[in-house]
């Protein structure tokens, strides 16, 4: 594909900060199973003998790790070679970083402890400086439970799948790669669109190495819009923390806001950041990244893009592939996911309890895609629910707060981890708690608590109802929205939209699961339902859910259950291979189609 931006890299795990010094650590690791726990007691990180190979970044539990056995095993071991030459390290940091790996993990450097990290969703990285010398071994353990209090999102804790949980994932699943840096270097970028001041916030963190030597540090920052340079501005750097603003006004162009070019799914305009630090006049770092200058608000009932009412078209989208697993097998295979769901006519996807491999994100804000961000789930409350829940919902926003695409954090999901939190206020608190810290931490999203079932604060207010009959939904819908609201009736005959000592104050209402039809030739597997027999059956089912609720006038968007089938679970408009099911033209004209004018104007932008 085209290279879309200036710091575009293929295959580089990290888009929204790029460097040339990188190194993949990908491929043939040697593996072992420690189901005993004896590795720790014998030291295994000092005389590691492997017993097979495995492919990084594929979980053991997957056909391309080279193993593929779903049998639990909750203590597993890597260990590879690394090799440096004498000029790699003479004034040089390496950071060694893993995009994932679930669930605890350690690592050791030539039999020296490094550092350990908790939770299985997020980037965390080591400075291993220290411990290199030219020849080096590098050890690493992992621990996996069936913990319910740490986050697995759609990852079994039994013994075999059921219902919507899937085979566990257990160890590394995303790449794991290194980055050669000067001593003086960025260690953090924080990218801020304001489109009404037409400029760009930078927050930046710099390592200086020494306590003095940020004295005489200074940043160049270059904005670029489609190989044209915008602006140019140069700034000392502080000792703990610099903030600054520079201009992005197109002065030489009708832009479409005051001279910005603005990002939407139609238009997905990106702007091209470079940052260059200097140590006198020594550059010490060289950065790549883009930005997108949009705003998510909400107004009367509507979701805001830009100032404008958008209606969203999402698909539910969990992220799986045959042979894979949780893992995308390649970047192709990414690229794919987010064009074919465009081909189907929808502008944005729900990211389905998971986080996504980071080129994920990237290619939604180059090719124009919406993304529901969704905090994968614990499933039984506690002390360290809340620990864990907090601790890996920061790390998630900070390192996907740059992306344009991301325009709504989901925390939990159908009340799952916070089973009683329609009555219970410890579980509201906690649901009113993340939210807020979510808040705190990134004032350009919108924030659910709790999808599709007994809201707490939320912005949105979002229900789940997989009812066939087209004529049932409509009646439960039209005309009843105080009712549903005020929890006079059950949207889905079963919860309530909120949850006791909570009321509806005007936030946009959507449907954000409905759907989910399965075929009734495929022989194992189930869907929301009755099965279907015919595409043609297929689609006239589609047509009429789907157009119930773009009649009413209250609703501001949808998400349909789901892109691709997973697992045991047949309810996908493609199959696992992404094979459509039925032509993907109709699908988007039902999606496309307009039916007549909105109470609130919100299919005004799609």
């Amino acid at each position: 594909m085209k290279k879309q931006t200036a710091c575009y890299n293929k295959d580089y795990p990290r888009p929204q900060m790029v460097r040339d010094s990188w190194r993949s650590l990908n491929g043939e690791w040697e593996f072992r199973f420690d189901d005993d726990g004896q590795g720790a007691r014998h030291r295994w990180y000092e005389n590691f003998q492997s017993e097979m190979k495995i492919q990084v970044p594929f979980s053991y539990e997957t056909r391309l790790s080279g193993i593929k056995t779903e049998k639990e095993h909750f203590c597993i071991w890597y260990a590879r070679n690394l090799e440096f030459s004498k000029s790699e390290l003479v004034r040089k940091r390496v950071l060694l970083h893993f995009e994932g790996c679930d669930y605890l993990t350690s690592v050791w450097i030539n039999g020296k402890k490094v550092g350990d990290h908790k939770g299985g969703y997020t980037r965390f990285s080591f400075d291993i400086t220290d411990y290199l010398t030219e020849e080096n071994r590098i050890v690493v353990r992992v621990e996996d439970s069936f913990d319910e209090q740490q986050l697995r999102g759609k990852q079994r804790w039994r013994t075999r799948s059921f219902r919507c949980w899937y085979v566990q994932t257990t160890g590394i699943w995303k790449s794991v790669w290194m980055e050669t840096v000067d001593e003086v270097h960025i260690s953090s970028l924080k990218l801020t669109p304001d489109i009404k001041e037409r400029a760009l916030k930078i927050d930046l963190d710099v390592e200086t190495g020494a306590s003095e030597e940020y004295k005489n540090i200074r940043a160049e920052v270059q904005i670029a819009f489609r190989e044209k340079l915008i602006n140019t501005i140069e700034f000392p750097i502080g000792r703990y923390h610099t903030t600054v603003q520079i201009d992005v006004t197109d002065i030489d162009e009708g832009t479409e806001l005051n001279g910005i070019h603005l990002w939407s799914p139609d238009q997905p305009n990106l702007y091209d950041f470079k940052i260059l630090l200097y140590h006198g006049t020594r550059l010490c770092d060289e950065v790549g990244s883009y930005f997108g200058m949009r705003e998510i608000t909400t107004y009367h009932g509507n979701v805001l893009l830009n100032e404008e009412p958008i209606f969203q078209r999402l698909i539910l989208d969990q992220g799986y592939w045959s042979d894979s697993g949780l893992t995308p097998h390649s970047e192709e295979a990414i690229i794919e996911d987010i064009t074919k769901t465009k081909e189907l006519g929808f502008n944005g996807a729900r990211k389905h309890q998971k986080i996504e491999d980071e080129r994920y994100y990237y290619w939604c804000d180059v090719l124009g895609l919406l993304v529901w961000c969704e905090i994968p789930s614990a499933y039984r409350f506690g002390d360290r629910t809340v620990h864990n829940c907090m601790r890996e919902i920061s790390e998630i926003v900070e390192q996907h707060y740059n992306h344009p695409s991301v325009i709504v954090w989901t925390v939990f999901n159908e009340s799952w981890g916070v089973n009683e939190i329609r009555t219970d206020r410890q579980q509201q608190h906690f649901t009113e708690a993340a939210y807020h810290m979510i808040k705190s931490l990134d004032k350009l999203r919108l924030v659910v608590s709790n999808d599709g079932w007994e809201h707490t604060v939320s912005d949105i207010i979002t229900l789940h109802d997989y009812e066939e009959d087209t004529e049932v939904f409509f009646e439960r819908y039209d005309g009843n929205p105080e009712k549903i609201l005020e929890g006079g009736i059950y949207h889905n005959l079963i919860k309530s939209a909120f949850a006791e000592n909570y009321h509806y104050s005007g936030q946009p209402i959507m449907i954000s699961e409905y759907g989910g039809i399965a075929f009734r030739n495929e022989q194992t597997g189930w869907g929301y339902g009755n099965k279907v027999q015919t595409a043609d059956e297929f689609i006239t089912r589609y047509e009429r859910i789907t157009s119930a609720i773009k009649k009413l006038p209250y609703l501001c968007g949808y998400c349909y259950t789901q892109l691709t089938d997973v697992h045991q679970e047949i309810n996908g408009l493609m199959d696992a291979e992404r094979n459509f099911k039925v032509a993907p033209e109709i699908i988007r004209s039902i999606n496309l189609k307009r039916l007549g004018s909105r109470m609130k104007g919100s299919e005004a932008t799609e």
